[in-house]
């Protein structure tokens, strides 16, 4: 369940599983430099009573602290950047599994590490490389990135293909002491009697494509639609679902997941000193799922370099075929989850960015660059509710 969780904890709450919040390089420019660092870090809580681990009723209790860093290098046409970090988490729901309170299950930590290479080919376009790793006691995520950027010759357009796959391994025991490797799935305690899947491993493949265009001095417009597809494992292990005849069972999904989103971004200028930034996404899958999103940003340009950027997100979703609330599914059903992550629910997002951009240098060697706080509240109809709040600062090595 943690997984769920993770990306949104590292940013800013943007963790509505079905419509992916899409960070879109084509709308952020940036001039290389030779070396540049940025430091984050971002604490993520969250409460609600819907947990899948105890088969969708139960605390879902949830907080996160975590430590970021990247460094980004450039010599002539080649860039390499590494991102690394951990989350820190301690999980009321997942010490459920055993259903013991503050048992070694409470606490997890995810580290990570990816590393990328981007080559100039043209003045227009250039190729992106890189992989990495993710890992907790129970996952195992190998990342595999390619990317192909290019603009036209009056930079009027920018296009995107990107194509990142994920093969993930859902056994535990890598930070166990007494094993130090992967060895088995977890299950809830009392579901341990037998072997419920006969895979522990996950693979996905998304397919994502970018363009935007300069309409005009005060306006940009971008569309990227993306698809994915997921195989093999897709059910949570240690998630539990009542029946209706009060049997339990583990959480059982197909093992294939098809997946399409479709983004348009409008970025527009009022002024020298606002910008609007809006996005609008939509999302459907072969589980059942439709959604619906709306997202603005409005960025205010102050004096000194400070800028001020209130935003909201709505988002809606229908729930998937396979949901139902605790003790409300046929027994003779192949299908079944009580994950609220997969139901029908509505949500809100808003919150406040601060960002200063001022230079001024440190020593001989650095300068600072940038400083930027951010956060975020986030309320799903269901009553789950969250709260995150991020810093990072950045710093470039001088010429």
């Amino acid at each position: 369940m943690l997984k769920k969780v993770y990306l949104a904890a590292a940013l800013s709450l943007l963790y509505c599983k079905p419509v992916s919040a899409i960070n879109d390089s084509l709308f952020k420019k940036k001039t290389l430099r030779k070396t540049s660092v940025e430091m984050l870090f971002s604490h993520y809580s969250q409460n609600g009573d819907n947990s899948a681990v105890t088969g969708g009723v139960g605390t879902e209790k949830l907080s996160i602290y975590a430590p970021g860093f990247a460094i980004s290098t450039s010599k002539k046409s080649l860039t390499v950047k590494l991102k690394t970090g951990a989350d820190i988490i301690t999980s009321a729901s997942t010490d459920n599994i055993d259903y013991v309170q503050s048992s070694a299950s409470r606490h997890d930590v995810r580290s990570y590490a990816n590393l990328s290479m981007t080559k100039t080919i043209t003045k227009q376009n250039s190729i992106e490389l890189g992989s990495g790793f993710s890992m907790e006691s129970d996952y195992f995520s190998l990342p595999i990135v390619l990317a192909l950027k290019g603009k036209s010759k009056n930079a009027m357009r920018e296009w995107l293909i990107e194509s990142k796959s994920y093969f993930d391994d859902l056994r535990w025991g890598r930070l166990n002491s007494n094993y130090k490797r992967p060895v088995k799935l977890i299950y809830p305690v009392e579901l341990r009697n037998q072997d419920w899947f006969e895979t522990n491993k996950r693979q996905s493949f998304n397919l994502k494509f970018g363009l935007s265009q300069i309409v005009n001095k005060r306006n940009i417009l971008g569309v990227y639609p993306m698809l994915t597809l997921q195989k093999g494992l897709l059910s949570t292990p240690f998630h539990r679902v009542v029946f209706k005849n009060s049997e339990t069972r583990v959480e059982n999904l197909p093992d294939q997941r098809l997946k399409f989103a479709l983004s348009a971004k409008w970025n527009s200028f009022i002024g020298a000193n606002v910008i609007l930034k809006n996005t609008l996404e939509s999302y459907v899958d072969d589980f059942g799922i439709k959604a619906l999103a709306f997202e603005n940003e409005t960025a205010f340009k102050l004096k000194n370099g400070l800028i001020v950027a209130p935003f909201i997100r709505l988002y809606m979703q229908s729930a998937s075929q396979y949901f139902a609330p605790y003790a409300m599914h046929s027994p003779d059903q192949l299908y079944y989850c009580s994950d609220y992550d997969l139901s029908q629910f509505q949500s809100l997002k808003t919150g406040m960015e601060l960002k200063l951009n001022q230079q001024f240098q440190l020593n001989k060697h650095w300068k600072f660059h940038q400083i930027q706080l951010r956060y975020a509240y986030f309320k799903r109809s269901n009553g789950l509710y969250a709260h995150s709040i991020t810093f990072s600062a950045a710093f470039e090595q001088l010429h």
